[in-house]
């Protein structure tokens, strides 16, 4: 079984951006967290990070065929991007929208999540351990054990 673990912009810069959102973990934690539970649940992943929509859209594309499911925090393009969210429509996977901070109590433009209409679940508020909670649900789908 694949993963494919997108993130989109500034999601780079954990550690140093806002940490009283974000947290003091760095990327390469969260990487390091990611692939970590990957091993435990017996499951390859693949994670990408980039700060252009295009590139989200072509990643998301990529895992049509090579991937069995997405994880996906697409960032500030969670709130405008149609691409994105055409994207995940056309490839069909299950997918787990994921947020390390809780936005539905943050600004109100945050309040709109256009991936959210292509995923089955979505993840808010639990920091970058919303990640491997995302890739157990995925698992647990992906084996038949959690319905979309």
């Amino acid at each position: 079984m694949k993963l494919m673990v997108i993130n989109g912009p500034n999601l780079n810069m954990l550690g140093i951006r806002e940490p009283a959102h974000y947290g003091r973990e760095t990327y390469q934690d969260l990487i390091a967290k990611i692939e970590a539970h990957a091993k435990i649940l017996g499951v390859e992943v693949t994670c990408l990070q980039s700060n252009h929509e295009g590139d989200l859209v072509d990643f998301i594309q990529s895992a049509y065929g090579t991937h069995d499911g997405i994880v996906i925090n697409p960032g500030a393009y969670t709130h405008t991007s149609i691409a994105i969210l055409d994207a995940a429509k056309s490839v069909s996977l299950p997918l787990v929208e994921v947020h390390i901070s809780k936005v539905e109590e943050r600004e109100d433009f945050r309040q709109v999540s256009y991936i959210r209409l292509a995923a089955m679940k979505t993840i808010t508020g639990h920091g970058t351990d919303g990640y491997p909670e995302a890739m157990d649900l995925l698992v647990a789908h992906l084996k038949g054990g959690v319905p979309s």
